[in-house]
């Protein structure tokens, strides 16, 4: 009954800002556009139903059939005739699938930021193996069978060198899945994101335990309202609930430099 009730007040809520855009009260100028990418369970979901609680945002979920296709992102011209038809300042879009296009995307879409949301991996890891099952064989297509999956685009020759060795069969899922952290939340360093100022990094754990301060944080890089109803549905309750899993220790080490080089970035 609850999941009911708040299926519908969101849809209240969408037909009510829909409303405000088509009357002119919530006014579109200079369309805005924002990406939310991350490492699956990491939280993007919940930063767009926080996002989607403005007033001033059009957010389009990997759900959504409009904008994508078994979660990835249509072509652009689908996007583009999605985002002119939109009457809201922002237009929100999320980009898991597309982590690697990151650069391209905004540089077609200007003006335009990135929201990227890191999660420590063995949280990640714990949540994966309770949600999904062949990171294994997934793993081993990518670095052994060249495969052309959306999880293994955008790879570089040195970080594929790095994990090619890693990669054997027998390496079980918790492994395969602490290496889909690494190799797609290095795509963040890869494209220089640390040094564009139109790209904010977000950690999970500092918005569950602050919501607040976090989201209005967001809020202002994103140039909108913060309002309340914002941070209503977030809880901490998700930090550290399983013991952490059984990682290959060289693949650990090498989550561990990046988680530690992701730390000193937010705490700059």
């Amino acid at each position: 009954m609850q999941n009911k009730i708040r299926k519908l007040s969101r849809l209240l809520f969408l037909c009510f800002k829909y409303c405000l855009w088509q009357v002119g009260i919530v006014k579109r100028t200079e369309q805005k556009h924002v990406f939310v990418g991350g490492m699956q369970r990491s939280g993007t979901n919940m930063l767009m139903d926080i996002l989607e609680k403005s007033l001033e945002t059009d957010v389009y979920h990997e759900r959504d059939p409009r904008a994508f296709d078994n979660y990835q992102m249509r072509d652009l011209s689908v996007i583009d005739k999605l985002s002119d038809k939109s009457k809201a300042p922002v237009f929100i879009i999320k980009a898991l699938c597309e982590l690697q296009d990151l650069s391209d995307l905004m540089k077609h879409y200007q003006p335009a930021k990135t929201l990227w949301i890191v999660r420590d991996y063995n949280d990640v890891v714990a949540s994966m193996m309770k949600s999904f099952g062949n990171m294994e064989k997934q793993v081993l297509r990518i670095l052994h069978k060249n495969s052309t999956e959306w999880l293994g685009r955008g790879m570089t020759e040195s970080t594929r060198s790095l994990l090619t060795p890693l990669a054997q069969p027998g390496m079980g899922n918790t492994s395969a899945a602490a290496m889909q952290w690494y190799f797609r939340n290095v795509l963040f360093f890869d494209q220089q994101f640390e040094q564009n100022q139109q790209v904010m990094l977000i950690s999970y754990e500092d918005l569950v335990k602050q919501p607040e301060i976090q989201v209005q944080k967001i809020c202002r890089f994103l140039e909108i309202g913060f309002q309340p109803r914002m941070i209503k549905d977030i809880f901490a309750s998700s930090i550290n609930r399983r013991k952490p899993p059984e990682i290959d220790a060289s693949t650990r080490e090498l989550c561990d430099r990046l988680q530690l080089k992701f730390k000193h970035l937010l705490s700059a």
